[in-house]
């Protein structure tokens, strides 16, 4: 760190200072369960030790605090804010899609600085599987997990939460360009533009245009329908296509047998046309053509006389006391005792 002053105007100006240092990075699932806090893997902020807190306000630094994440062995670049100060002493806790991007280990040691970005103004990102396709309003959703992240930087690949699921996204093109490659997205209008989903195949829109196209009707390649047949369709319309049937009559064999010429209703030689003027469609009185089978509705009324008419119960049943019918006797036999008959001669002595 350093600190820097210039004179202008006979007086003094405080330039922006720096601060820089190493620390050993880890995921966040590494944290202690007291203070974790699970939601910040899907976010762009990481956690630093009190003492960075300490040495940041000694500092004329610009705010929001913006932090460029060097990975000294490699060279790896990626940018992000600070959501608390509550790592321990020599740590740095970062988001699980940054430390993929990064390409660190736990353990691995990592050089923090301050940096300064600019406000952003575009964005292009590249949803990393076809299930993004399945959010309803994705510039909606977009605006609000957004918030959770202070910079975003080319060739990263974020990780949000939407609906308990984790969809991944890579930034591919940001504006205003800079050197960094990165840009601040807290309180400003960005617009954002969707490349196609990684594996995504674009429709054949010719090839369906065909398949919904069906061919014309072929009345002829249908059987008959019962009505139809009943009001001898076929002979109706060959009554207006005089080229239908070149012969009709009776004929004689070699034999001298009579042969006469005709086609079964519904059978397959039957060739009905829609080509050609319509022919009229005469009925009786009283009959009606729908083209498909009629069934009546009952009427309710004689389905009650009909339930009625039917008996309640048919059957024989079966007393709990035997009959005595086939013994030649009563059922029941009356407790009085039966009385004397009276004789029809009296002889007195």
């Amino acid at each position: 760190m350093f600190t820097g002053f210039g004179s202008l105007g006979g007086g003094f100006m405080s330039l922006p200072q720096k601060f820089e240092d190493f620390f050993r990075c880890y995921p966040i699932a590494m944290m202690n369960d007291r203070i974790r806090k699970d939601d910040a893997n899907y976010g762009g902020k990481i956690f630093l030790p009190p003492s960075a807190l300490n040495k940041l306000t000694m500092l004329n630094i610009r705010y929001p605090m913006l932090f460029e994440l060097t990975v000294p062995d490699t060279g790896k670049i990626t940018h992000g804010g600070v959501l608390e100060f509550i790592a321990e002493e020599g740590r740095v806790y970062l988001p699980q899609w940054m430390m993929e991007t990064l390409e660190v280990r736990p353990g691995s040691l990592l050089q923090i600085g301050t940096t300064d970005v600019p406000q952003g103004q575009f964005v292009k990102i590249e949803p990393q599987s076809v299930d993004f396709l399945d959010i309803s309003d994705p510039k909606a959703v977009l605006e609000n997990v957004l918030r959770k992240f202070s910079t975003l930087t080319v060739d990263d690949i974020i990780e949000i939460s939407y609906n308990n699921k984790i969809y991944r996204i890579k930034v591919l093109e940001v504006k205003p360009e800079s050197s960094s490659s990165s840009i601040c997205v807290i309180e400003t209008d960005l617009v954002t533009d969707f490349a196609p989903p990684v594996g995504y195949v674009e429709p054949d829109y010719k090839a369906q245009q065909v398949k919904r196209s069906k061919p014309p009707v072929d009345a002829s390649a249908r059987g008959l329908g019962t009505m139809s047949q009943r009001i001898h369709y076929p002979s109706i319309v060959r009554s207006t296509d005089k080229s239908s049937s070149a012969f009709v009559g009776e004929g004689q064999s070699l034999t001298g047998k009579t042969i006469s010429k005709k086609t079964e209703i519904g059978s397959p030689d039957v060739k009905i046309s829609l080509d050609g003027d319509p022919a009229p469609l005469n009925l009786p009185d009283g009959q009606l053509f729908f083209g498909f089978p009629i069934v009546p509705p009952k009427i309710s009324d004689q389905e009650d006389d009909t339930t009625e008419e039917k008996a309640q119960f048919k059957g024989q049943g079966q007393s709990l006391r035997q009959s005595n019918k086939r013994r030649g006797k009563k059922d029941h036999e009356s407790p009085r005792a039966k009385a004397p008959k009276s004789p029809e001669v009296i002889e007195i002595d």
